[in-house]
């Protein structure tokens, strides 16, 4: 396991997902591309992220149907 796999993905999703973020399947996959660029900027390989979950677009799909706007981050 990737405990700086799972960490990234954590304050990834804190960070650059919006509560406006759309569920569909555009906004998803462009996200999910995000997230993958920035890792491997910092040096993070895929494997280390797939590691960790099972489906990184329902992974970020999941934050976004489930972001509380009332609640922070």
């Amino acid at each position: 396991m990737s405990a700086r796999g799972i960490n990234f993905i954590d304050r990834w999703i804190a960070n650059n997902v919006p509560e406006t973020a759309n569920a569909d399947v555009i906004s998803v996959d462009e996200l999910t591309h995000k997230l993958v660029a920035d890792a491997k900027a910092l040096g993070i390989k895929r494997a280390e992220i797939d590691e960790e979950v099972d489906s990184l677009y329902r992974t970020i799909l999941d934050a976004i149907m489930h972001c509380d706007p009332g609640s922070s981050k």
